[in-house]
């Protein structure tokens, strides 16, 4: 890291009493990114939602990927201790996901009127994820925090459930790129994806998954950190050959902006 580069020079230079609150401000630093850094992505789209009143360009599976994925960090901390920042990330982004869904559905209910509402109690799969009301998708998160919360507080004492349980927190949301990797795929065509996001994804998973391996975050994150970098590349690489090589004329509806972020 580079307070490691530092304090050497600064030892060397009798510079030992600036040492301390240099390393300090670092650490500091690099947990504040961490914790707030995944959040801030969602940002412009959730202001450019609330002025345009439209929420097709955001997929709200989006948030529900996310919320399971932080749901299953938070109780996989409860089976194996990880740093602080990690599990302030993961309170963050859950309350940047459940703002993001009540602004969507209030959008979405009032630009569709005539359309017959549709509830969590309804039970039926469907139109799961696709309610009228913000408190269905509140009931439904509640729902599925309590059911993982008692299954993992009855296999705390296992190992290789907490490890298993860990690894798919973490592996849901290395998966978040890839409906986006496919469907320019499908499209031959990066039309409609703002690139400057997915520089934003590259840059903030590239920090994260350095975050890991340099504080000996458990294997899992780090495996799954590189997993998200690769496919974000893949997403560069689609938008670089793409641009070069026009597989077809930009004809096709333009469709959201990201499976991931937008």
């Amino acid at each position: 890291m580079l307070r490691d580069f530092l304090l050497p020079i600064m030892e060397a230079d009798g510079w030992e009493w600036l040492a301390a609150p240099v390393q300090q401000l670092i650490s500091w630093g690099a947990s504040a990114a961490m914790v707030f850094g995944g959040v801030v992505p969602y940002i412009p789209q959730y202001r450019d939602i609330k002025r345009t009143q439209n929420a097709e360009g955001f997929s709200t599976y989006v948030c529900l990927v996310l919320l399971v994925a932080n749901i299953l960090r938070i109780l996989f901390w409860f089976g194996r201790h990880f740093e602080s920042p990690l599990l302030l990330q993961s309170i963050i982004m859950i309350i940047t996901m459940l703002l993001m869904l009540k602004l969507c559905t209030e959008v979405r209910v009032t630009n569709e009127l005539n359309i017959k509402r549709r509830s969590f109690s309804d039970f039926d799969l469907i139109y799961f994820w696709h309610w009228s009301k913000f408190t269905d998708y509140v009931q439904c998160v509640l729902a599925f925090t309590g059911v993982t919360g008692y299954i993992t507080y009855l296999s705390l004492d296992s190992i290789i459930f907490v490890e298993t349980l860990g690894f798919l927190a973490v592996f849901t949301e290395a998966m978040l790129g890839i409906p986006q990797l496919y469907r320019n795929y499908q499209n031959r065509s990066t039309e409609g994806m703002s690139v400057k996001m997915v520089l934003m994804w590259t840059s903030g998973d590239t920090f994260k998954t350095v975050y890991f391996l340099l504080n000996q975050a458990p294997f899992q994150f780090s495996i799954c950190g590189l997993l998200q970098v690769f496919v974000d590349m893949a997403i560069l690489m689609q938008v670089y050959f793409f641009s070069c090589y026009p597989q077809k004329p930009a004809s096709h509806p333009t469709h959201p902006a990201s499976t991931k972020a937008l």
